[in-house]
């Protein structure tokens, strides 16, 4: 079973035909976008997602605010939307979903704020709240987290303690990170920033306790065999992860 996390860039515009064709290419069960609108670009895209199969689909975006960035999941078996008790308040930031594939699990997706907001610790406290005592059974989190290791996962240094600290607050609820989980120490850059080119890894999956054992493989692809994001499909590269299903 292989699931897609990318992050599309402002719903995709004019690059849509291209982002389905590359999607289609990597052949996902599920997928989950982030910055997905409801603007008629992102529309066609969910079209174009169901076309090849992915098409049960659940999303965040709101026609009220078309332009405004939201998540969409979409797979190829049902999709049951979850609500928590306590999870992240931000609009359309939040985005889990039980799939009843023929090993069901919860998938779910996510757009933590970026510091500057002053909303981003308010954030990561939602979620940890939301899945420090989970009892859903397997699930994969996804998402545009904005965080990263210091020293590890940054080019320049951007990260603080409180991204650390989330981070190990999530590996101690038994959520670990698949990448990290798969390549150790292994750098790579999710995205790269426009005015000084410098990379980080703020694109993750994190898998909980009970679905590691399925972990089969994680990596990023920037598609069309690009290394950096010039003359790509987004500013981000998109995640790839497979589970085993035996």
């Amino acid at each position: 079973m292989r699931v897609v996390f990318w992050n599309i860039r402002a719903g995709g515009g004019k690059r849509v035909g291209r982002i389905a064709r590359q999607l289609e290419g990597w052949a996902p069960d599920a997928v989950a976008l982030c910055e997905f609108r409801a603007t008629p670009p992102s529309l066609e895209l969910a079209g174009s997602l169901a076309s090849f199969g992915l098409v049960h689909q659940c999303t965040t975006a709101d026609p009220v605010e078309p332009s405004a960035n939201r998540l969409l999941i979409a797979a190829r078996w049902p999709l049951r939307r979850l609500r928590f008790r306590v999870e992240p308040d931000e609009p359309g930031r939040w985005l889990v979903a039980h799939l009843d594939s023929p090993r069901p699990l919860t998938l779910g997706a996510m757009h933590v704020p970026n510091r500057v907001t002053g909303r981003k610790d308010r954030f990561y406290a939602a979620v940890l709240t939301a899945v420090s005592r989970w009892r859903r059974g397997p699930a994969l989190l996804l998402g545009d987290t904005n965080s990263g290791r210091q020293g590890i996962d940054e080019e320049t240094r951007v990260f603080g303690p409180r991204e650390e600290a989330w981070l190990e607050a999530l590996e101690r609820s038994g959520w670990r990170d698949a990448f990290r989980l798969l390549r150790g120490l292994a750098r790579a850059y999710t995205w790269y920033s426009p005015n000084r080119g410098n990379g980080f890894r703020i694109d993750q999956a994190f898998v909980n306790h009970e679905l590691q054992p399925r972990l089969r493989d994680v990596r990023y692809d920037w598609g069309r065999r690009a290394r950096r994001p010039a003359h790509t499909l987004s500013d981000h590269a998109a995640l790839l992860l497979d589970l085993h299903e035996g």
